[in-house]
């Protein structure tokens, strides 16, 4: 069955649903049982405070016709002074597992490509786990390149 996929800005309606998609990602990816509390409180805090980012979300019909959350993406920001513009950081990619392989990630994409377009925006970035191949070749296939850079990190909070 195919479904029309429509995608938007997320909202404070979207909350459940991007706390879920950011929980299961993080099941899947990297084994953690992230706390709902701090989760749902970092996805309203971005919500409610655009400086930080956006998310987008894709939606399609369920069984009785309503709209669901099927697919999501974060957006935040990183200062490029370098180039004089921003780099966008996709994250917290997440698409429902009946809806992988059918273009919901490329349409979020494009989404996002098409308001970078209107914006001081000089590239997108993301980072993928070693071991996803399968997202990797998607992230090829869109155009996007590795580069030679490796990401360390030191947390302050858990």
């Amino acid at each position: 069955m195919e479904h029309q996929i429509n995608l938007r800005l997320a909202d404070e309606h979207d909350v459940d649903a991007l706390v879920r998609f950011n929980r299961a990602m993080a099941r899947e990816t990297e084994a953690k049982d992230l706390a709902v509390e701090t989760l749902t409180a970092g996805v309203r805090n971005l919500l409610r405070n655009d400086q930080y980012g956006f998310y987008v979300v894709a939606e399609a019909a369920d069984a009785e016709g309503q709209q669901k959350v099927v697919g999501s993406l974060m957006i935040t920001y990183e200062w490029s002074d370098w180039r004089d513009a921003v780099f966008w950081w996709i994250q917290s990619v997440y698409v429902a597992p009946e809806f992988r392989r059918r273009g919901v990630y490329r349409r979020l994409y494009d989404f996002v490509k098409e308001r970078a377009a209107e914006q001081n925006v000089c590239g997108f970035r993301l980072y993928v786990e070693r071991e996803n191949v399968a997202a990797q070749r998607t992230y090829e296939r869109l155009g996007m390149t590795e580069t030679h850079y490796k990401m360390y990190e030191e947390a302050c909070r858990s």
